[in-house]
Order: structure tokens, then sequence, then C-alpha cells
């Protein structure tokens, strides 16, 4: 019961954060230079017509009007109508997220699978060369802007070993390229902080005494070190999943991958404000919902954690 209350105090929490990011994005886009009418409809139009246009379409109307319109149509899940496309906000954004999903996930698993092992053996390991080359690593995932990692793979695996395709989105091979790029990052972020959480956790006394037990240094540390390590980790790695499911904009623009990124940066460079609002919304819901998967899991993972 004090889980459910929790995760709707939370919810309602989130409520006002959520408006507050809609009423930025929605002032700074109509404070940016430009008419989507124009934009819509070329250069060459006739002036009547643009302002019978912008008429009919509300723009005339007071900032707040418009905003408090707009809020009214998104909580019945309503963006409007994309002025570029000409399709409905909401479809596209559904359309796009799946392909976001599939990168997204195998990224995750990438950045987990080496993520974690690593954070694992450096700190088992701590000072050693294989505790520095995994920090080296990790710190050159975390430091490297992604569009140069990901054109980097592209010139080495793609063009000059042949090995997998530039870009596209037709089989797992067309994944596994952006999939790495994103991953690399992220892997790097878990590396370190499971490192560190780690080490800070066997200081502890209850680690000592499980040394002092005669337990195998694995049992020490997988079975009682590790699961009050991965507190912060789990936190970062919700976060991670929510960012990434939000749309890995330079990844998919790379790549050439049609995702929740992709959409918004179509939108921004059209200056398209309903679909740059819709895909701002929904990324703002997706790291609210990472939020509060990271802190249930909190007394999830450490009994004695609970939920007050």
């Amino acid at each position: 019961m004090k889980t459910i209350n929790y995760i709707i105090k939370r919810i309602v929490i989130a409520v006002p954060v959520l408006v507050g990011v809609m009423l930025i994005i929605f002032l700074l886009l109509n404070v940016v230079p430009g008419d989507p009418i124009t934009l819509m409809m070329k250069e060459h139009i006739k002036p009547e017509l643009i302002e019978r246009m912008r008429e009919q379409m509300g723009l005339d109307d007071p900032v707040m009007v418009r905003f408090f319109r707009y809020m009214k149509d998104a909580v019945r899940g309503d963006f409007g109508v994309s002025y570029k496309l000409n399709r409905n906000v909401t479809s596209l954004i559904l359309n796009a997220f799946p392909h976001t999903v599939r990168l997204s996930v195998f990224a995750a698993l990438i950045a987990w699978i080496i993520g974690i092992p690593a954070g694992i053996v450096s700190a088992v390991k701590q000072n050693s060369f294989t505790d520095r080359f995994f920090m080296s690593f990790s710190l050159l995932g975390v430091s490297m802007p992604v569009f140069w990692a990901a054109l980097m793979l592209q010139y080495v695996l793609a063009f000059r070993m042949k090995l997998l395709p530039v870009s596209g989105y037709e089989t797992w091979k067309h994944l596994l390229m952006p999939a790495v790029v994103l991953g690399w990052s992220s892997a790097g972020t878990i590396a370190r902080l499971t490192r560190s959480s780690l080490l800070e956790i066997m200081k502890n006394d209850f680690v000592r005494t499980a040394r002092a037990k005669g337990l195998k240094e694995n049992s020490v540390v997988v079975g009682h070190a590790l699961k009050n390590a991965m507190l912060p980790v789990v936190t970062v790695m919700a976060i991670q999943v929510a960012s990434l499911l939000s749309g890995a904009v330079i990844t998919e623009s790379v790549f050439g991958i049609p995702g929740i990124g992709r959409l918004a940066v179509n939108a921004i460079q059209n200056r398209d404000m309903p679909l740059l609002q819709g895909t701002v919304v929904f990324t703002t819901v997706l790291i609210i919902i990472g939020n509060l998967v990271a802190d249930i899991l909190y007394s999830v993972i450490d009994p004695r954690i609970r939920v007050e």
C-alpha cells in the first residue's frame, strides 16, 4: 500500500514538471524567428493567404490562449498536426518509437554486459594493469563525442573492412554499429560508477565479517558487496534507458535510423512546432518514468530501504 501511495505521489509531483517543460518549449518556439506558415507554403505566396491560414490555425491568438488550448489537446493525446509533413504528431511519434526501442534495448544490453563486469573486475583488481585498462577504455567512451565515434566506426568497420553496412535499418547488422556507439558511452559511465561504488562498499564492516567467516572472495564480492553497491548504478541505468528511449539524436541522424531523435532533428530544421513539442513532451515523460522506476527498484535491491 505504501508503494502505491508513493507512486501516486511521485506522479502528482511530476505533473507540474511536465507542465513547466511544455510551457518553456512552447514559449521558446514562439520567440524563434521565422513564420511556420511561410515554411509550410514556401516563400512565393500571397500575404492575404498567409494571414487567412494564420487565422484558421489560431496562430493570431495570444500566446497563453494557444498554450492552454495546446494543453487541453495534449491531455487527450492530441499534439496537433505536423506543419511540414501534414500528419498527426502522435502517430508520427508512435511510428518512430519502435525503431528507437530496438536501438535503445540493443545499446543498453551492450552497456550493461560490458560495463558492470568491467567495473567489478576493476574494483577487485584495484590499481592493476587490468584496472587501468578498463578505466582508460571507459574514460575514452565517456569522453569521445558520439558523432566522432560513429564516423570512426563507419570508416573502419564499413568502409575499410566491409564488415557492416554504413547506415540503414533493414537487419540486425544495421543496428550493431549504432548500438555499439551508444552502448560504449553508457558502458563507460556504468563501469566507473560500479567500480567506485563497489570499492566504497567493500570498506564496510559486514564485508570484513564475511571474509573473516572464511567465505571465498567471489562470494564476498558478488553475494554481499555487489548488491549494496548497485543502488547508484541502478539509478544511472534507469536514467540511461529513459534517455536512450527518448531518442539518440546524433546516432539516429548519422546512421539514418527513423527514430524519435531523427524526428526531433527534422522538426528543428523545419521549425515544425507541433512535432518538436510532441517529441519533447514524450521525452520528458520517459525521463520521469525512468526516475520513478529507479526509485521503486531501490527497495527491491536493498531491503533496508523502504518506501515511506
